[in-house]
């Protein structure tokens, strides 16, 4: 999955993702991504563009304009799915009254 690094601002205030390409990661380099491969499920940055297109030609890639079609970043999901006040319960009610996602420990002690 894809390492999330943090949100920027782009032009127009338009937030955006950065995220570091999957090949320099694994040899603990920083680097950002500028494409990702929907066949390798990897992100890659400017030099390892080249190399997956001499390899890859035909797999199905997505550049910097393309960033909606990019997969959520663990980090990302877990920060949406999971209850502010437990880290480890995912929010799995809605309470009607507050009209709030909640995780079970919060729906009994909080929202009954």
């Amino acid at each position: 999955m894809a390492t999330f690094s943090q949100s920027t601002l782009g032009i127009d205030s338009n937030s955006f993702t950065d995220v570091c390409c999957s090949p320099c990661l694994e040899h603990k380099i920083d680097q950002w991504a500028e494409l990702y491969c929907d066949n390798c499920l990897k992100f890659y940055c400017a030099k390892c563009i080249n190399l997956h297109g001499q390899w890859f030609g035909t797999h199905v890639t997505y550049g910097r304009g393309d960033t909606s079609k990019w997969p959520v970043s663990k980090e990302v999901e877990d920060f949406i799915q999971n209850c502010d006040l437990h880290d480890d319960k995912r929010l799995e009610m809605f309470c009607n009254d507050h009209s709030q996602l909640c995780c079970t420990n919060c729906a009994f002690v909080i929202h009954r």
